[in-house]
């Protein structure tokens, strides 16, 4: 199966990516919407995924990939949510605002621009080819 894509956000102040470069693994959990646990349930391990930081920053900062796949979610004592475990790949020299992301046309369709809410999104790979040309530019 060909690698996908995706975008996934954590509030800063909660969980940044200097926490998971840190912990060099942890587990994606806390998801309680049905289409961001379908994105996580659809990750395989060796997909990567855009880390934002989300209400501080508004900005995409590094690369995760995912580790682990297809968990159950550790806080859902349903069992209906979904989880996977990520570890840092690297980090951006210079992020991307959701303010860029917002001004470049060819990224208007975007999950992150369409479906601003949605915490864990999917990534088109000419989404992903052009977020990464924008850090690399700034």
């Amino acid at each position: 199966m060909a690698k996908r894509y995706w975008l996934v956000k954590s509030e800063p102040f909660k969980y940044s990516w200097d926490d998971l470069v840190r912990d060099q693994e942890e587990v994606w959990d806390g998801v309680r919407n049905h289409r961001a646990k379908n994105n996580l349930k659809a990750m395989q391990v060796g997909d990567q995924a855009f880390f934002y930081h989300s209400r501080e920053g508004l900005e995409v900062v590094g690369i995760c990939e995912v580790s682990v796949a297809d968990i159950l979610d550790p806080t859902d004592e349903t069992g209906k949510w979904a989880a996977v475990k990520f570890k840092p790949v690297r980090k951006f020299d210079t992020p991307v605002t959701l303010k860029q992301i917002k001004a470049e046309p060819s990224l208007a369709e975007m999950e992150l621009v369409k479906l601003s809410r949605l915490s864990v999104a999917e990534v088109r790979p000419n989404e992903w080819d052009k977020v990464i040309a924008m850090s690399e530019a700034g």
